[in-house]
């Protein structure tokens, strides 16, 4: 098991967001976490990057990830957010850059071959090298994001979490992304958490899902055994399956 949530309770007062989930992602697995707003789907990413107190177990290779230093959090698990706010005209290269920080020695250290290989290899992957020298405040929302993934595989995590990756994306940048990270996963053998709100993605993309619904499990293992119309109808509150049937005939000549 590559990452192993035990138990994992998170609460707010007397409010009780995620309550006594377990679940794991082994290697080239690519686990998608799916649910209704208000499902606890992003309160899950935050306890895994320790963002946030809860209860119970997170380990990362049987070892405790509450105990690991944040340059030893960031070697072995990195994190994409939903969206991203810059404020400074670093160009592309600058922001990929940072993605070997975890690897330095001191601040005022100067990369090697190593951490060049990571970046150019990054820019090469994420399709970002023509935009190396270019001021990040000039990208579309879709170069943005990855040139964000692009400091994620500078980083050379073994595990992936991304927390809605493609949300407010145009279609090609979210088929650019997935298929970026599909890719990824097969190169290197290594595992994806995903929140996602689109069932379709999860469905496409997802080697396995966990299904909630107010803040616990109700489904988790192989994504056809989790996303099926039972479960769905369940959690949704509606035929999710002949809504999707209903919407795809709008698109059959």
């Amino acid at each position: 098991m590559m990452l192993e949530v035990r138990n994992l309770t998170v609460r707010y007062g007397s409010l009780t967001i995620v309550r006594d989930i377990s679940f794991g992602v082994t290697p080239e697995q690519w686990l998608m976490v799916v649910g209704p707003n208000g499902a606890g789907k992003s309160t899950i990413v935050s306890a895994i990057s320790q963002g946030i107190p809860y209860a119970g177990t997170i380990l990362f290779q049987d070892r405790d990830i509450a105990k690991f230093k944040p340059p030893q959090l960031a070697r072995n698990i990195g994190f994409l957010t939903q969206s991203h706010s810059v404020g400074y005209s670093f160009t592309v290269e600058e922001i990929v850059k940072l993605g070997r920080y975890a690897y330095s020695s001191g601040i005022f250290r100067t990369t090697d071959k190593e951490d060049d290989d990571k970046i150019e290899a990054a820019l090469e992957i994420t399709g970002m090298k023509p935009f190396r020298k270019q001021s990040v405040l000039t990208l579309s929302g879709g170069e943005l994001q990855r040139t964000f993934l692009a400091q994620l595989l500078a980083q050379d995590p073994k595990l992936l979490v991304l927390d809605e990756p493609t949300n407010h994306l145009d279609l090609v940048y979210q088929k650019q992304m997935f298929e970026l990270i599909r890719q990824w996963i097969k190169d290197t053998g290594r595992a994806v958490i995903s929140v996602v709100h689109d069932l379709n993605l999860a469905k496409t993309y997802g080697t396995n899902a966990v299904l909630l619904d107010k803040g616990a499990i109700v489904s988790g293992g192989p994504t056809g055994d989790v996303l099926n119309a039972e479960n769905l109808e369940a959690v949704y509150s509606m035929d999710v399956y002949g809504w999707m049937r209903a919407m795809l005939k709008q698109w059959e000549k």
